[in-house]
């Protein structure tokens, strides 16, 4: 039997969809050692390889942008749309290009977290086409109106053409694809011991005192460390190399490690709202400290979602940047239901992919 090659193309958009999809892929790997990995995306190499261990192919490619952003919560919607255009005016070029690749390549399966074209592109090339999320494009557009609604039309037609949705937790609708498997939480698991980090990073602070600030791989202007000088005795840890360098504060530099790393020595972790990071924290029990997000049609989902299934605090922009940092002297509120999610998400979709490349249509 030849072996068999998965080609997992990956949204545009901060480092979110690009850690969960790699995950994914990492676990098919771990099951299937011989399958050939292809990831098309933008995002960083050093980003993909601390999700997946050994090789796989990068191909650096962008088939859509996502939302254009200077920081994790800022949206520039005339940029935005301006690229969409753009892609939408070169489709038919993207998508044979795509297409030939995928051919050339001899890709058995394309999974897709999210890019609307790679659906046409595989179908192009007669090949299947799986997608995994908890939202659409189309979804986060539409709310926008004006021009937006074309967009939001095209892109539901794109995805119309994918032939499974994987469907993620905290999730919308997404009624343009069918059939939907709806599968647990994704994300990496820690690989370190805590005495380990705690020992290399100087961290003493008890676990309840030691927070996590992660903002996506886009960042966020204005976090007040300021404030962090009211909790002297507490520690706080942080990937934003531009932070200032403070006693508390451990800024971590080493692209190796991961914030889902850190997780597990954390009582809380404080973050916007991100399907990624919560869920990477749900699947540790680790409460999570986020804000509001109204002008992104998928941040009310998620901080709805994250109230139900987790220990919570929820804050306004305001409040974050403003405030004077109070709520961490507040216990997190406790889950509003008793319904659990599953947190082998990774597994089954890895699993339905083995299946797939291993069975009597590969």
């Amino acid at each position: 039997m030849s072996t068999q090659t998965l080609y997992v193309a990956i949204t545009n958009h901060g480092f979110g969809h690009a850690t969960r999809a790699t995950a994914v892929a990492a676990t098919v790997r771990q099951i299937m050692p011989d399958v050939n990995i292809i990831l098309a995306t933008k995002a960083p190499r050093w980003l993909l390889a601390s999700y997946f261990d050994g090789p796989f192919t990068l191909r650096e490619v962008a088939l859509d942008i996502g939302v254009l952003q200077p920081d994790s919560l800022t949206i520039d919607k005339d940029a935005t749309l301006a690229a969409l255009q753009q892609i939408r005016h070169q489709q038919a070029v993207l998508v044979a290009e795509e297409a030939a690749f995928l051919a050339t390549a001899g890709v058995d399966l394309v999974l897709g977290d999210i890019p609307p074209l790679i659906a046409i592109a595989a179908k192009t090339a007669n090949i299947p086409c799986w997608m995994m999320s908890n939202f659409g494009w189309d979804f986060i557009y539409r709310p926008w109106g004006g021009e937006f609604v074309a967009i939001a039309d095209w892109i539901a037609d794109c995805f119309a053409h994918c032939d499974r949705l994987l469907r993620l937790p905290f999730h919308e609708p997404m009624t343009a694809f069918s059939p939907i498997t709806d599968v647990g939480l994704t994300g990496g698991t820690p690989r370190f011991a805590e005495s380990t980090l705690q020992s290399r990073f100087h961290l003493a602070a008890a676990k309840e005192k030691t927070i996590l600030l992660t903002f996506g791989g886009l960042g966020l202007a204005g976090i007040p460390y300021a404030n962090l000088a009211r909790f002297a005795d507490w520690q706080f840890i942080t990937f934003d190399q531009a932070a200032p360098n403070l006693a508390n504060l451990c800024k971590v530099s080493d692209r190796a490690l991961r914030p889902v790393d850190f997780m597990p020595l954390c009582g809380r972790v404080i973050s916007k709202p991100g399907y990624s990071t919560f869920s990477e924290a749900c699947r540790l029990a680790i409460p999570v400290t986020t804000v509001t997000r109204d002008n992104f049609a998928e941040g009310p989902i998620l901080v709805e979602n994250l109230q139900d299934h987790s220990y919570h605090q929820i804050l306004t922009p305001a409040e974050l940047a403003e405030g004077n940092w109070d709520f961490l002297h507040q216990s997190p509120h406790t889950p509003r239901t008793n319904q659990r999610l599953s947190k082998t998400g990774n597994e089954e979709i890895a699993g339905a992919i083995v299946d797939f490349l291993t069975g009597p249509q590969a």
